[in-house]
């Protein structure tokens, strides 16, 4: 019997990490881009993050809602106190780590601990701040990858609605930066410890790759890691890719302050984000609709 044989995926849309204030920023450009005539949901294949709504409603959604309540205990040089254990946590891994395998397996055997001191409450809270913020419990019907990393042994994984686990799930996983999330038997950490926050490697193939990036490209990996977006981005030119970035620009930056896991930075960066997709999108055009 012959198959017809499956073409790959023309456009990639490549949604990088950040925090809360990163998502916020992420929608915002996308429903920037798509006032400015440019739809970049249409993607033959999106990694990172799923979205399953219309930009315009999503930042609706984030610009309605009301201002949130500082409860993070704040030090005295004014920065909130989780982000910065958060930051130097990780810094510690990254610091004793031969390389991204051996800080993958590191940070999973801490986030499993952290996951057994805050018990099954946290992961149901979890669950439920993920849920509320999907516009959709459906996996959408095109081609999204999400990243994560399985807690247990360090191994990147790749979730996608063929995959059997739930989207909210899936998500929840991916999105994990302290304790680990587990689905079933198996306990997941956030995609960004796989390589990087974009995981823009995973478009090799794709004719055309538009990279959108709430940190700037950048890591705090060593530079023999080549965890950077720089040199992801090279590897797919290698591979005769034809690749675009958006970084946040001096008022993105700006409206991320020095905690962007803030729900507080949701409304300023979204703001800023869609003002950016709007001046970009058509320097963009040409290279999404060619």
């Amino acid at each position: 019997m012959s198959t017809t044989p499956v073409s790959p995926p023309q456009r990639a849309l490549v949604l990088g990490g950040g925090g809360s204030a990163g998502n916020a920023w992420l929608i915002g450009v996308i429903a920037g881009l798509s006032e400015g005539g440019l739809d970049v949901t249409e993607a033959d294949l999106v990694i990172g993050t799923s979205a399953g709504a219309s930009p315009t409603d999503l930042l609706a959604a984030i610009l309605d809602a009301p201002a949130p309540q500082r409860i993070d205990p704040v030090r005295p040089d004014g920065r909130a106190a989780s982000w910065m254990n958060h930051l130097e946590r990780t810094n510690a891994i990254i610091a004793a780590s031969a390389d991204l395998a051996d800080m993958r397996r590191r940070a999973g055997a801490h986030a499993i601990e952290l996951a057994a001191d805050a018990g099954d409450s946290a992961r149901v809270r979890w669950r439920e701040t993920v849920a509320a913020r999907l516009p959709s419990r459906e996996w959408p019907m095109h081609a999204v990858h999400i990243t994560a990393v399985d807690a247990d042994t360090g191994d990147p994984v790749v979730l996608d609605r063929d995959g059997g686990i739930d989207l909210v799930d899936a998500v929840a996983a991916s999105c994990a930066g302290g304790p680990a999330y587990r689905i079933g038997h198996r306990s997941y950490i956030d995609g960004g410890y796989r390589r990087s926050s974009e995981n823009a490697d995973l478009a090799a193939g794709c004719e055309r790759v538009l990279v959108l990036s709430p940190l700037g490209g950048r890591t705090r990996h060593p530079a023999q890691w080549r965890s950077d977006l720089g040199a992801q981005i090279e590897e797919l030119e290698a591979g005769g890719s034809a690749v675009e970035k958006v970084l946040p620009d001096g008022d993105s930056l700006s409206a991320f302050g020095d905690n962007m896991m803030s729900p507080a930075t949701r409304a300023p960066t979204a703001r800023a984000g869609h003002a950016q997709g709007r001046r970009v999108a058509e320097r963009l055009a040409g290279f999404w609709r060619t």
